[in-house]
């Protein structure tokens, strides 16, 4: 029988007996480790290892050597970025995954993710079916096919210094689309956190003031509407965010009927 390939598992991991080790150890054990098995993989995370020596030199030559990494990005760790970094720099295998309802951190949303909810048994079989996929679709690849955040600003870098003026012209056009993203993940950010759009000593102002109804009125009562509209399509599941909310468009219902 030939040897298994290794896989090293970068996760949050927390303390024995803590809900972040328990989550930790039923995904490794219940998603990670049959999708690596099935593709001829020997998956390890970093407490699992029992070699002497120093812990953070093992996991940094694990995850420069082993031929696969997975990568749990929930509850965006630290330590997991730490090591993500280092392994998208070297451009190797890599798949991500992440607790289903976590937001993908900005810097590596362009990069497949599998959402996975561990407590949902048909979550756990299609996390576990779209790993093994992506497994078996990235090996082979060379470094130079493997594209990350970190060697796409590499990239991009050469191409704004390049003395073809296409390539100058494409390195601007990336680099508009990444401002571009950049710029709607602040406003999905802000969205997220609905009560700090309109603070309550703004809302306080305008209902304490005299009704005058003018064209900046009408816009910025207009402009909160919009709001409002965006956080209970964008946020359907967030309690928080849909009474906050509800409570911004009473308000405005009220304004807009002079009922103060």
């Amino acid at each position: 029988m030939s040897e298994m390939k290794q896989c090293f598992v970068i996760s949050p991991i927390g303390e024995a007996g803590s809900e972040v080790r328990r989550r930790a150890d039923q995904v490794l054990r219940h998603v990670i480790e049959p999708a690596t098995l099935a593709c001829g993989y020997e998956a390890i995370r970093a407490d699992k290892m029992s070699e002497p020596g120093m812990i953070t030199s093992q996991v940094i030559q694990r995850i420069v050597d082993d031929t696969l990494v997975i990568a749990d990005l929930t509850g965006s760790n630290p330590n997991v970025f730490y090591e993500l970094a280092i392994r998208h720099a070297i451009r190797k295998p890599l798949v991500q995954l992440i607790q289903k309802g976590d937001k993908i951190p900005f810097d590596v949303a362009g990069m497949r993710t599998v959402p996975v909810d561990h407590k949902d048994l048909d979550s756990v079989d299609e996390a576990r079916n779209e790993i093994e996929k992506q497994i078996r679709a990235i090996e082979g690849k060379t470094p130079e096919e493997i594209d990350s955040p970190i060697t796409v600003s590499i990239e991009l870098q050469a191409l704004k210094t390049s003395e073809n003026p296409e390539q100058r012209s494409l390195a601007e056009f990336v680099s508009a689309v990444s401002d571009l993203r950049s710029d709607i993940a602040g406003i999905e950010k802000r969205l997220s956190e609905p009560h700090k759009l309109f603070p309550p000593e703004l809302l306080m102002e305008i209902i304490e003031r005299p009704m005058m109804r003018s064209k900046e009125f009408d816009f910025m009562l207009h402009e909160m509407m919009s709001i409002i509209r965006d956080v209970r399509k964008r946020l359907p599941d967030d309690k928080e965010s849909q009474k906050v909310a509800a409570r911004l468009e009473e308000i405005s219902m009220m304004i807009r009927h002079n009922r103060f």
